[in-house]
Formats: C-alpha cells, structure tokens, sequence
C-alpha cells in the first residue's frame, strides 16, 4: 500500500498534529488559547449582511449565488483580484484565464503542488514554515527541503547562502511564504531577490503564500515576488480573504499567475472541493473592489489594533522572562521559554495551561523533525496576538503569575 510519507505515525495511523493535542488542552482545562490563529470578533458587518441577502435570494435569484457557482469561481471575483492587484502592485491579471478561486488558501496551495509537482521533485520552503505544506509536498510524493529562518535583531531571517544551499537541480517548486507564518517575518525586497534569483537560476516555479499581506506592521511593506523582474511569469500568487477580513470561516481564497500554470491548478482543484461558496464569494468581490472605501478602513483599524495587541503580549511574555523576537506581521510571534526555565518548548506548551491556564504551540510543531532548525527553535513557543485585547490582557497576567 502507498503511503503519504510524513502524515503517518509509525503504527501506520494518521497522527494527530499538535494543534489537536493543544486544543483539546485548552477545552479541557479552560484555558486562553492563544495557540490557534483566528479572531474572536467576526469581520466587518456590512460584508456579512450582503452574504446573508445573498443566501436569502432563493432559487429565483439571476445570479443563482446559491447554486454551484462557475468553477474558476464568479467572475465579478475574478475581475476584482485581477484589481486589486493592479491596484495594489501594478500586476496586469487576466481575471478570465490568470484566476482561479479556491476553498481558502490552503486549498489553492494543495492545488498547486499536487498539479505542478511529483515523486522525485523538490519543493523549497522557509523553515519554520506552515504545517500544511509539509503535508502536500508528502502528498505529492515530493522532497521537501528548506531554508532555515534565524533569530536576530530584526526578526527570523533567511541568508543568502541558505537560499543558495537549498536548490539543487531537482528543485521543482519554491513555496514561499511571506508575511511569514509563524515567525511574523516580512521578508526584504533584498531577500525576496535573492530568493528571486536562484528560482530564476534553476527554473524553478515559485508559488508564495500572501494571506497576510495587508497585515504588516512598523511600515513594514510586503513586496510580491511577483513584481519582480522575470518572475511574473514564473509566480502563482496565494491569497485570501479570511486574514484580511477577519472572516476565516468563508474559506475564499484565490490564485493568479500565468495562464498554464493556473489552468493546471484548475484541473486538480475540481476533484477536490470542485467550487467555493457563491454568496461568499459575492461578498469578497465586493470588498476587494472597495468602491466606498469601507473595506479599506476596517483594514487600516484592524492592522493598528493588532499592532498594539502585539506589543501587549510581546510586553508581557518579557515580564514572564520569556523572550519575543520581532514581528513585523501576521497573527503571531515567536518567544524563546529558554530564559524563563524551559528548553522545551514541547513540555512547556503541555504544561502551561495548569501552569499558567494559556495555550501555545511549540515551533518544532512548523520544522522538519531532527533538523537544525528544530533543535534551533527547541525552546521556542507560538503565540497568536488575534484574540480581543481584553483576552490578550488577561492572558499575559497569567502568564507573568504563573497561575491560573
């Protein structure tokens, strides 16, 4: 029998992720979980009313927004990613041959690796990195390798010469992903090039997740790898809505890039979800063609409070002796437990919510086990800065108590 290597435990069944384990802590225990990334206030209001009228529409609807929607997804989406990249990064997108919309991001990431690589192939990621990816390259039969991220002054960066060490001839796919998940790294325009460069070297396609873009912080600016000289043509672009606005339960995501590249994406996403939510979908395009602005201003007030949501914690975990490395966007921040008395981060996450009544995610949980990078990262802790400030304060006094 085939088997998806890395998704199995040694006893053949698939094992529970540490994400399971940690949630079912903070159920049992009560605990404030800061270790799952997703608000606790719902997204703008007047978005989710015009999904609600487009769900009341019934079967006489014209725009049947509530029966399958076109596979590639609805063209007044389609026309409006095509938009706001323009409008955002001066791209020229096809919204007729160059979208495609998808169940969330991760879906048009699993589209994407399944269609465009195979046993053999090597896919390049940043490490730590998103759990998912690790479980489509498995999926694909592919080799994963990465770049390792280090801790400095100014966050978790990659190198130049780790960019260099990772590609090889086989190098097939680089799945990058920036703002970065975990770390709250935006990467460079310099580093994005080196990244640029070597891809282009090695004819390599490049697939970059941007689920968080417009959440930066510090005037911090997200730079797509596809803007780049040469590398629009070799860039399937990743986004979403549920970041951006708040509304992670829609699962709209979306991809564009080339032609070729995005109709081989197609061609596997309809044996998976086959379409996405139609009133949902109405609903996004609205917010992303944003032709009142309001869309615009609930991002801007979002990416200020969780700027200051993040110095909160990063403020309080240093009052609990742990130490925060910098982040610059995303949900979430890494610390290290190292100073406060515990080397892992593992034992650590187990034991904070009798310790303290918070959950985190050990970042060993985001790299390949054994690698360096893990046994670098063995006494760092995720903590998501999303939840309301109220949740965000009480959980740093506990943290700082050390008690419930």
């Amino acid at each position: 029998m085939a088997r998806a290597t890395g998704l199995l435990g040694s006893d053949g069944v698939v094992a529970a992720s540490v994400f399971t384990e940690m949630s079912a802590l903070a159920q049992r225990t009560g605990a404030l979980n800061l270790g799952q990334g997703f608000p606790d206030d719902d997204g703008p209001e007047f978005l989710r009313e015009l999904a609600a009228a487009a769900v009341r529409g019934g079967p006489d609807d014209p725009a049947g927004l509530n029966q399958y929607p076109p596979g590639p997804g609805l063209p007044a989406l389609r026309r409006a990613v095509a938009s706001h990249q323009e409008r955002h990064y001066g791209l020229t997108v096809d919204p007729d041959t160059e979208v495609l919309v998808t169940a969330g991001a991760t879906e048009a990431l699993a589209a994407t690796v399944l269609a465009l690589v195979g046993p053999g192939d090597e896919v390049i990621t940043l490490e730590p990195y998103y759990d998912a990816y690790a479980a489509v390259i498995a999926l694909a039969g592919a080799v994963h390798r990465t770049i390792p991220l280090r801790a400095g002054p100014t966050g978790f960066r990659p190198t130049a010469s780790g960019i260099s060490t990772a590609f090889s001839p086989r190098t097939r796919l680089v799945l990058l992903n920036s703002p970065h998940n975990p770390t709250g790294t935006v990467l460079t325009a310099e580093e994005i090039g080196w990244i640029a460069a070597a891809a282009i070297a090695h004819d390599a396609i490049v697939v970059t997740d941007e689920v968080y873009e417009h959440l930066t912080y510090d005037g911090v600016r997200h730079v797509p790898i596809a803007t780049l000289p040469d590398m629009a043509d070799r860039t399937l672009t990743v986004s979403s809505a549920g970041k951006t606005l708040s509304l992670t339960g829609w699962k709209v995501g979306w991809v564009h890039g080339p032609a070729e590249l995005v109709s081989a994406v197609r061609t596997v996403k309809q044996f998976l979800t086959f379409v996405t939510s139609g009133p949902f979908q109405h609903a996004v395009a609205t917010a992303l063609d944003d032709r009142d602005g309001q869309a615009a201003r609930y991002v801007a007030a979002l990416r200020a409070s969780l700027a200051s949501r993040r110095d909160l914690l990063s403020d309080g975990l240093r009052a609990a002796r742990l130490v925060p490395v910098g982040s610059h966007g995303t949900y979430f921040l890494l610390a290290d437990a190292g100073p406060a008395g515990y080397d892992d981060a593992i034992e650590y996450c187990r034991r904070l919510p009798e310790l303290a009544g918070v959950v985190a995610i050990p970042a060993t949980a985001f790299c390949q086990p054994g690698s360096e990078t893990s046994d670098t990262l063995r006494s760092y802790v995720r903590f998501t800065f999303v939840k309301r400030e109220a949740t965000v304060r009480e959980a740093v006094r506990r943290l700082a108590s050390g008690r419930a």
